[in-house]
């Protein structure tokens, strides 16, 4: 998932997951506070922040998926709750949902089968939501089983059913769904699964999705998927009701099964949630639904939100921001300020950030190595804020996501994080071309203007001669997508749709096709086949290992891409906002524990 433009993400494993590796100083996930607001402060001064502590996972049990929620600490029920952010939400039809800031929305309003319950902070379990608990195997993970729960319901009354279940998965093959999740869709057909099946509008159905019932709904893969109940959780299979399917018409006007309704929506300006009156949540271990009322407002800039935020006055009191982050020229200030200790988050974020290299246009390894060493990472750091807002990670794979990771440091990041020039200079003059013009593009926003003057200074003293390229914002992707671009290097991010390599190497390094995320247009048979191998294990722990041992072969042997920094988020919420904690899977402020303090 692109950042900010693919979904939320799941977790790959059964049973306890530590969702990283070791935090050692200089590695990918060590902000100077845990996911959550801060602790007080103490003598007039920011209080001390705990090192990260990487959240942990579990597979619920029936028990597990009952409802109601978990309630946070000082919870209190009632009052109309705030939300600013710059940008509407772009979808409404889950289907159309790959996006981290779409799926978190649609936790107000929409549910599906298994999802993720807070237990506490950083502990999180897989459990039924529509479902009675987190799915039942067999034939070894070929086909799986669920059954709905006693009570859930469409905003209208309703009974959810399994021909809805079973519709709504259907429906994501039509050709008006453009966006969304693929997996389980290829899992029932096949990699072109559009090609396979478009839809169930023209009266032809799934028959490898059973619906014995009102309640049951079975899944039948072609291949084994140990890990399904993982991707049922996503956003993108929410559940749509079959009678009131409205075809492209629905991701405007979407019926609730979550907790709230859309009562008004002003596109780009504003949207006001009330309560869902056919919502039990009796059915629901997910979503506390505290407030009564939701406003959501929009266009506001990163700095807009953080000054309001810092004032704290009249209604912003009781307002907060999904993922609006302190941005750097207020980022000293807040960290400074002991009274807003209390009202600040901070996390890592779970996706991985690159600079690719266009493998069409760069064909030698040792120039791509010799960049590799000369990268600027610290100075990059500094112009975002420092330490407390970007890590320098080493590896392809984010370790604060990735199950069983295991650092590397190839290019010397660690030891020489503002860049080994010497070292380059060897590279290069070892290469086929000594003095090679890099084109590099980039995202034409003022951030990414001052970290382009950056990165040219530091590859100019090794003798590389950088063309910069600005891109529209609105069309960034779309420029670099083009497998026929005329860059050499630009910046891409993704994440994993659950921690493990097999949603991140398959698809950054997969087919290669205009819009693909196959920026570095990586096509190299061993490096393919390696991949389906791993794919095809069913041994979790052995599939995690493989994948950290070939994120390392990939960049010691071919060097795609340069690791770009990471950021850490540092986010402000009002000072009448309770429970806000910034979600470790999908970097946004959850609202499921959010409430209006009184």
């Amino acid at each position: 998932m692109k950042v900010r433009t693919r979904s939320a993400m799941a977790v790959l494993a059964i049973g306890a997951l530590a969702l990283t590796g070791a935090c050692a100083q200089g590695n990918q996930g060590a902000p100077a506070a845990p996911s959550g607001a801060s602790g007080a402060p103490s003598e007039g001064a920011p209080a001390a922040a705990p090192s990260y502590k990487p959240p942990t996972i579990t597979v619920g049990t029936a028990d597990d998926s009952k409802g109601p929620a978990i309630e946070p600490e000082g919870v209190v029920k009632g009052g109309t709750i705030t939300m600013i952010d710059r940008d509407d939400i772009g979808h409404l039809d889950p289907a159309q949902v790959y996006v981290n800031t779409m799926s978190n929305f649609g936790l107000l309003i929409g549910r599906t089968l298994t999802g993720y319950k807070r237990v506490g902070p950083g502990d999180y379990k897989l459990v039924g939501d529509l479902a009675t608990d987190s799915g039942t195997s067999s034939e070894g993970g070929k086909t799986w089983t669920f059954t709905l729960k006693d009570g859930v319901k469409w905003q209208d009354g309703t009974p959810i059913t399994s021909e809805d279940v079973k519709w709504s998965m259907e429906r994501t093959f039509a050709s008006f769904v453009t966006q969304g999740p693929t997996y389980i869709q290829q899992w029932l057909t096949e990699v072109d699964h559009k090609k396979a099946y478009q839809g169930p509008y023209d009266g032809k159905r799934l028959e490898n999705i059973e619906t014995p019932d009102d309640k049951t709904i079975v899944y039948k893969f072609k291949t084994p998927h140990a890990d399904a109940n993982y991707a049922f959780a996503m956003g993108g299979y929410g559940i749509v009701p079959k009678e009131k399917d409205t075809k492209e018409t629905y991701d405007k006007t979407p019926v609730s099964s979550g907790p709230y309704i859309i009562k008004s929506h002003v596109v780009d300006k504003s949207m006001e949630l009330e309560r869902n009156p056919n919502w039990d949540p009796a059915t629901d271990p997910i979503r506390g639904a505290y407030p009564d009322k939701w406003r959501l407002e929009f266009g506001q800039e990163n700095l807009q939100i953080t000054d309001r935020l810092i004032a704290d006055t009249g209604p912003d009191q009781t307002a907060f921001t999904f993922y609006a982050t302190v941005p750097p020229e207020r980022l000293q200030q807040v960290l400074g300020d002991a009274s807003l200790a209390p009202r600040l988050m901070k996390s890592p974020s779970p996706y991985g950030n690159y600079y690719y290299f266009n493998l069409d246009r760069v064909k030698d390894v040792k120039i791509r190595q010799a960049i590799n060493h000369a990268w600027p990472s610290k100075q990059i750091q500094q112009v975002y804020g420092g330490p407390a807002a970007a890590a320098l990670p080493t590896t392809i794979l984010n370790e604060n996501t990735t199950v069983g990771y295991e650092s590397y440091d190839l290019f010397g990041k660690e030891t020489k994080p503002e860049g080994d020039v010497e070292k380059a200079k060897q590279l290069l003059a070892e290469s086929s071309n000594p003095t090679p013009t890099i084109v590099y593009a980039y995202n034409q926003t003022p951030l990414q203007e001052q970290i382009t003057v950056v990165i040219k200074n530091a590859l100019e003293k090794t003798g590389i001669k950088v063309v910069a390229k600005p891109l529209d914002r609105k069309t960034y992707y779309d420029s670099i997508g083009k497998v026929k671009n005329e860059f050499d290097l630009y910046w891409g991010g993704w994440g994993a749709d659950w921690p493990s390599g097999t949603t991140v190497l398959p698809v950054i390094f997969g087919p290669i096709a205009d819009g693909a995320p196959n920026y570095a247009h990586l096509k190299d048979e061993a490096v393919t086949k390696e991949m389906d191998e791993i794919t095809a294990l069913t041994d979790i722990d052995a599939q995690n290992k493989a994948w950290m041992a070939l994120d390392k072969k990939i960049q010691e042997t071919i060097t795609p891409l340069v690791v770009a920094e990471n950021r850490i988020a540092n986010t402000l919420h009002g000072s009448k906002i309770g429970g806000a904690e910034i979600d470790p899977q999908s970097w946004v402020v959850s609202p499921n524990t959010i409430f209006v303090k009184q």
